[in-house]
């Protein structure tokens, strides 16, 4: 699982979502593209997913955190496209990949967990 974010490094936050991820999934791989991308930069997170995921390996799944509405009501989306997994909230930062690599299926997550 490849992690982008812009939670930065200097607290706890993205040790906690890796802590998540591993409680729901304990054999995963974690990979730290960025946790540095600008706070609530949806472009600049666009940018550095449509750079980097195509030198992944087939199945890998991206979770993507950048977002000026965190904690809002506004929900995810997981995209299946071309040879990857796509998490990321329902803001555009998956635009870019999903315009090079068109979707077979993307759904709205509805679980708040």
């Amino acid at each position: 699982m490849a992690l982008l974010t812009d939670f930065g490094t200097r607290d706890h936050y993205a040790g906690t979502m890796k802590g998540v991820a591993l409680g729901v999934c304990p054999d995963a791989t974690l990979v730290d593209i960025s946790h540095e991308v600008p706070p609530h930069d949806v472009l600049a997170g666009a940018l550095e997913l449509a750079a980097c995921y195509r030198y992944f390996p087939a199945g890998a799944i991206f979770l993507v955190v950048v977002d000026p509405g965190v904690g809002s009501s506004r929900r995810g989306i997981a995209a299946d496209a071309g040879d990857f997994k796509f998490v990321a909230p329902d803001n555009g930062v998956l635009t870019m990949v999903l315009d090079e690599t068109p979707p077979r299926k993307v759904v709205e997550l509805t679980e708040r967990r």
